[in-house]
C-alpha cells in the first residue's frame, strides 16, 4: 500500500526480474492479475488498483472525472518501482497505461493495453455506428441504475463478454461489480472525456503491443485496431477464442504474448543507437 495525500493507492509486488506493471480494468483489483502472473515466472509484477477500486481511495467527483486523476495513480506506482517499466493495462487500466504513455513522465520501457475503451478515437475518425454502439450501451446502463436496478451493471458486463456474461460469474464477482457501479459510471465518464487524434497517439514512440479478443464486441476490437494504426511502434494480435474478459479466461496466451512483447522490446532497445 502507498501511503499519500489525497488517499490511499494499493501496491502489491511479487517476484524477481524485469519489472512489469500489471494495471485492472473497471469492477476489479489487482488480484484480477493472479491467473496471468503464474505464468510470468522471472518476472517482477507489480499490481495496483484504479480509483475506487480495492484499497485505493476515490479522488473524482461527477463534475470531476478527468483521466488525469487515474493517470497519477499509475505514475505514482511506477515511481514506487523504481522504474523503467513495462506497462500493462487491461480494459480501462488498458485506457489509464495509455495515458500514461501520452504524457511521458515516468520512464516506460514498453506498452501493452489489452481492449481499452478507446472511444474518442471511434469519434475522432467518423466512425460514428461503433461510437454510437458504445454511447447507446453505456446511456442505458447509466439510466438502469439511475431507475435503482442494482445489477444495472450486467448490461455493460454483457456488451462486452456476451449475453450472459455476468449471471455465469460467482456470487461474490457479481456483488463486486455491484458494489463497484458507481466508479464504474466515472470510469466511461472519464473515457468519454479524454481525448484521442491520431496525432497524440503518434507520439508514443516506445513498443507497444495491443490485444483484443477474436469474440469480443466488434465496436471494441475496431477502437483497438485503430489505436495499433496511429502508434508507430505498435503491433496487433488477436487471442483465439478469447473475449473482453481474456485475462482470466486465457490467461496462459495473454502471458506468452506479454513475455515475447517484452523479450522483443528488450531487443530494440539493446539494437538503438
Amino acid at each position: 500500500m502507498i501511503y499519500q495525500t489525497p488517499g490511499l493507492i494499493d501496491y502489491h509486488e511479487a517476484g524477481n526480474g524485469p519489472t512489469v506493471v500489471l494495471v485492472p480494468g473497471s469492477c476489479s483489483t489487482g488480484a484480477a492479475w493472479r491467473p496471468v502472473m503464474a505464468h510470468l515466472q522471472g518476472f517482477r509484477c507489480v499490481t495496483t488498483s484504479l480509483l475506487g477500486y480495492g484499497g485505493t481511495a476515490e479522488r473524482r467527483t461527477p463534475d470531476e472525472t478527468d483521466i488525469c486523476y487515474e493517470r497519477e495513480i499509475i505514475e505514482t506506482v511506477i515511481r514506487r518501482t523504481g522504474g523503467p517499466v513495462h506497462l500493462v493495462g487491461h480494459s480501462f487500466g488498458g485506457l489509464v497505461a495509455l495515458a500514461v504513455a501520452l504524457r511521458g513522465r515516468v520512464p516506460l520501457l514498453s506498452l501493452t493495453i489489452a481492449e481499452a475503451p478507446a472511444v474518442d478515437i471511434l469519434r475522432e475518425v467518423g466512425e460514428q455506428q461503433h461510437y454510437g454502439t458504445f454511447r447507446q450501451m453505456s446511456r442505458a446502463y447509466s439510466a438502469a441504475f439511475g431507475r435503482g436496478e442494482a445489477d444495472a451493471i450486467a448490461q455493460m458486463i454483457d456488451f462486452y463478454g456476451g449475453a450472459g456474461t455476468f449471471a455465469a460469474w460467482p456470487q461474490r464477482v457479481r456483488d463486486y461489480a455491484i458494489e463497484t457501479t458507481s466508479a464504474n459510471l466515472l470510469d466511461w465518464e472519464s473515457a468519454y472525456n479524454f481525448r484521442l487524434t491520431p496525432a497524440s497517439l503518434a507520439s508514443v514512440k516506445i513498443p507497444t503491443l495491443v490485444i483484443w479478443g477474436e469474440t469480443s464486441h466488434p465496436a471494441a476490437c475496431r477502437a483497438n485496431e485503430l489505436l495499433s494504426r496511429f502508434m508507430p511502434r505498435a503491433d496487433h494480435v488477436t487471442i483465439a477464442g478469447a473475449s473482453h474478459f481474456m485475462i482470466a479466461t486465457h490467461p496462459k496466451p495473454f502471458s506468452d504474448l506479454i513475455i515475447r512483447h517484452v523479450e522483443r522490446s528488450g531487443l530494440a532497445l539493446a539494437a538503438a543507437p
